[in-house]
Parts: C-alpha cells; structure tokens; sequence
C-alpha cells in the first residue's frame, strides 16, 4: 500500500474532509478520527479504514490529549472555519513546534487568507463564487449545480488530498512539515482551469462557447452532446463531437448525412435537437444499446446506481465493490501496480469512541491515565459494538 506508514489525524466534518481522509486510508494511510463525546452518533458514510477517538477539547487535558496525538502524526486535517483551531489553542504554529515534520491540512471553504474566512457557505456557494456554477444549466434556464460533487469533492476533498502527498513529498526532501490552505473555492476554480482557458482562447473559445448558457458545444446546446429520453423512460447519453462518431451517430439513427446540415452548423442545432428527441424517444434504452453495441458512435446509456454496479464494464474491472454490510460501492481509483485496492472487509461506518483507549495505548498513555480521562469526562470510550 502506498501511505502504509503515514499516520493522520482527522477532525471529525462533513463531506470534504471525511472524503479526503478516506483517499487516504484506502491507500494504506492509517486515519483516526477525532470525535466529540457528546454522542456516539456521527453521521459520516466515509469513514471506511479509520478509527475514531472521542476527545472533549473544550477542556486543557482535551487539548493536551490532541497534542500528544500529534507528536506521532504525518498529517493533521482540520475541516473548521479559520480561528476555530487556533481558539482551541491547537493552530498551526503551536502544533508545528511540538511536530516540525506536521503536514497541517486545513480545508475550508473560502480559505484563511480571505475577507469570507470566517463566513458560512456550502458547495452551492463555493461553486458560485468560483465562477464554475456559472458555466451550468440549460438555456434560459438558472444554473444547475452539480449536486456537492464540483466543490465539495472535486475542489474540496481530493484537492487537498493532493496537496497533502505534494507535503508529504516536499517533507522526504526537506524534513519539514508545512501548512496547507485549501480552500474549495480554489480548488473548484482550479478544476475548472479548461473551460476558463479555453473561453479565453481566441480559436478554441469560438468554437467550443461564443454562445450564452446552454447554447455551446458541451453544455447541451450542441445535439450531438447531450442526453436523450427513450420510450421507456431512460436516456442515452451522446457525445458524437468529432466528425466520424458524429457520421456513425446518424448512421446508428438511421439518418442520411447528406440530407443532414452541417455538424457544426449552430443555427441548426435546435432543429436536430428536436429531430434526435422524436428519434430516440421510438425505441427503448435497450434496444438504443443494442443498436449501438458494435459503433464507435461514443453514445452509452444513463447507467443508475445499481446498474453501474452490475454493468459487465465495470464488473469485468471491479469498479463497484461489495463492503461488509453488503453495500455495492465504487473501489478506490487509480490502480497501483494495475490492481484494484478491493476493501470488502470495511464498513462505511464508524461508531464514535469505538477505540479512544487502543489509540491512547499506542501512542504513549498508561492505563492508569487512560482510566482517568475517560472517567473525568475528557475522553469517551464507546461501549458500542465494533463497526470495523
């Protein structure tokens, strides 16, 4: 396993930051995640290879407990608005001279160096104020976000998962640890650097935007890229661009090219829109596959959730793997060594506290003093059964 051996702290968030922290644990990172003690109930479904720790860091010994922690730790992730750390006494510079090798990964929103540090906001927010929202929706229709993928994952999680390996790579020359401010605004800006780019190519932009909202090339306003209802209720997704899938898409709706205008001809496009939705709406999804099995036209069903699992493309790669509670889920990507890291011994979830006195007795604390903590109210140990 390629992280087997680093060892990372995780604050116990939401979304991004659990997500992040399970990149790594499904690489061989060992994670724990710290919880409150006010409930054994975390409703977090990405928690698959970690522990969890329940520490009140409201109190001196919470926090001390936390650094203690922390002198053994590669990593610490903090998911919290900028100041909430440095409240607790637990900010980057104190945590880095008690670990000078420390990879200090704070993920927010709007980053620590902003006016909106300290704001509120979801995906929806960081994706609109990275001007990526903008660029999705339908013609003459509002924007549509991407349900929490584009800031959240995209931006959010796996950006600073990426910038913690940079760390962690920079360290093996360096010895020294660092801060890292990712924030999702710039990682859902980043992720967007092509379509900001390539609007602002004087080729490229004409021919993939020039158009508001809608009406370009690749956010549905071209025929040959967008999704189609079949008689049965499913859809078909096309994405015939260049010439000669665009040739066999015709050939496959039993269409005359000749007969057709020009492929990029946008002034007809509304009209083959229409003519491309009368046409797939004859015949169900299945028989569109089947019609299509054999064409390199680059059009494919809408696949659900359960349907991806069991697609034979994806079961022939193992994609989609089956965990211990008999969940069908996607497996870790990318492949190292061309094998895929298949976890069907772990649980999604993870009860809070479930092993706060193992973690203490490997990092150092005496059974005496694990007692004490747990009986003072500053560590919880859960009496629940094991999720792991």
């Amino acid at each position: 396993m390629a992280l087997k051996g680093i060892r990372v702290i995780e604050m116990a968030g939401l979304a991004p930051a659990p997500f992040c922290g399970m990149l790594l644990a499904d690489f061989g990172a060992s994670v724990i995640r710290v919880d409150r003690t006010e409930s054994e109930q975390m409703h977090d479904c990405l928690a698959r290879g970690k522990r969890s720790i329940s520490i009140n860091l409201k109190t001196e010994q919470g926090t001390q407990v936390l650094k203690r922690l922390c002198i053994n730790a590669d990593v610490l992730l903090e998911p919290f608005r900028s100041g909430v750390m440095e409240t607790l006494g637990l900010g980057p510079t104190t945590m880095l001279n008690i670990n000078p090798r420390l990879i200090y990964a704070r993920l927010t929103g709007y980053g620590q160096v902003s006016k909106w540090n300290k704001a509120a906001g979801h995906d929806i927010n960081y994706a609109a104020m990275s001007g990526a929202l903008s660029f999705l929706g339908r013609s003459n229709q509002k924007p549509t976000p991407p349900i929490n993928l584009l800031a959240d994952f995209a931006g959010g999680g796996i950006t600073c998962a990426y910038g913690i390996l940079l760390a962690l790579l920079e360290r093996h020359k360096t010895g020294k640890g660092q801060v890292i401010d990712s924030a999702m605004v710039d990682g859902a800006a980043y992720a967007s650097t092509f379509v900001f780019a390539s609007m602002a190519h004087p080729v490229i932009g004409q021919f993939l935007w020039g158009e508001e909202r809608g009406k370009n090339l690749l956010d549905s306003g071209a025929p040959f890229y967008d999704c189609y209802q079949t008689s049965d209720g499913k859809f078909m997704a096309v994405g015939a661009i260049e010439p000669k899938f665009y040739a066999h898409l015709l050939q496959g709706l039993e269409l005359d090219i000749d007969e057709q205008p020009p492929q990029n001809d946008r002034k007809s496009w509304p009209e083959m829109k229409k003519k491309f939705t009368q046409i797939f709406a004859s015949r169900t999804r299945d028989e569109w596959c089947t019609i299509f099995q054999n064409v390199d036209a680059c059009v494919t069903p809408v696949l659900d959730v359960e349907e991806a699992a069991n697609h034979k493309i994806n079961s022939d790669r193992n994609v989609f793997f089956t965990d211990a509670d008999g969940v069908q889920l996607p497996s870790p990507a990318p492949r190292m060594h061309g094998k895929v890291n298949i976890l069907q011994q772990t649980k999604q979830k993870l009860v809070s506290g479930k092993n706060s006195e193992e973690i203490l007795l490997e990092n150092g604390f005496e059974s005496e003093e694990i007692r004490e903590l747990i009986q003072n109210g500053t560590i919880r140990q859960s009496s629940m059964k094991s999720s792991l």
